[in-house]
């Protein structure tokens, strides 16, 4: 770790997710000390990640969104190709 990158705050509210026998590792973190939004990233088993652009107020919400787009979309939404390079609003 290089000592110019900030120390980072992970909130328990992320983790593994399983459906469909697919597996993603969900996090969602802040800036330690900082409160201005928490990040909700998305990886997948071959390290695809799905980031958002926007910053959530608390971490219920950037759960909450990570959950809304399982059920709309399915896990096939954070996986692959399908996810790759892939950022939402």
């Amino acid at each position: 770790m290089d000592d110019d990158d900030p120390d980072l705050e992970f909130s328990p509210l992320g983790g593994l997710v399983t459906r469909d026998e697919r597996t993603v590792q969900v996090h969602i973190f802040r800036i330690a000390g900082r409160t201005d939004g928490w990040a909700l990233e998305v990886v997948d088993v071959d390290d695809v990640s799905t980031t958002w652009d926007t910053l959530f107020a608390t971490e219920r919400e950037a759960y909450e969104e990570f959950s809304r787009v399982l059920e709309e979309d399915g896990i096939d939404a954070f996986l692959g190709d399908g996810a790759k390079g892939a950022s939402r609003p």
